[in-house]
């Protein structure tokens, strides 16, 4: 009995190894959790902005209402259901004034235009008029900084 219980002394030893294929299957799930949702993070539509020289958006400012035209004269806002899915004049104009009626503050939510820079110029200002007759009592445009600038 003695030699018995030296023998199930030595076997019951320290493991000295780490097992790492559980710490692999956790970083191998990550991995693909991270390939699935990084596309989705891409907010928005491709469009060329034009570039020139303007300041930048204060960060202390509430999230602005964004309305994109694109170069076939579509629109998108940034804050509806399906921003990447373009709506209809009425619905752009229904959607921003209740946001902005929502937003009864002393400061008014800001509201910004992104032009395609191949956009017809009338659909940019049809955009910007629908925007007003919503309640924006201002409208700005978004503009990419020219490349003379950021170098």
């Amino acid at each position: 009995m003695l030699a018995n219980q030296t023998h199930s002394r030595r076997s019951r030893r320290p493991m000295a190894e780490i097992n790492l294929v559980p710490f692999i299957d956790v970083m191998l799930v990550l991995l693909v959790i991270f390939m699935i949702t990084t596309p989705l993070l891409t907010q928005g539509v491709k469009i060329d902005l034009p570039q020139t020289e303007s300041k930048a958006i204060p960060p202390d400012q509430k999230e602005p209402l964004i309305v994109t035209v694109d170069s076939t004269g579509n629109f998108y806002l940034n804050v509806s259901a399906k921003p990447n899915q373009p709506i209809t004049a009425r619905a752009l104009s229904t959607f921003v004034s209740g946001q902005l009626a929502n937003a009864a503050s002393e400061l008014q939510r800001p509201v910004l235009v992104r032009g395609d820079k191949n956009a017809n110029y009338g659909k940019v200002v049809e955009a910007m008029v629908l925007l007003q007759q919503a309640g924006a009592k201002s409208v700005g445009l978004i503009t990419q900084p020219s490349e003379q600038s950021a170098s």
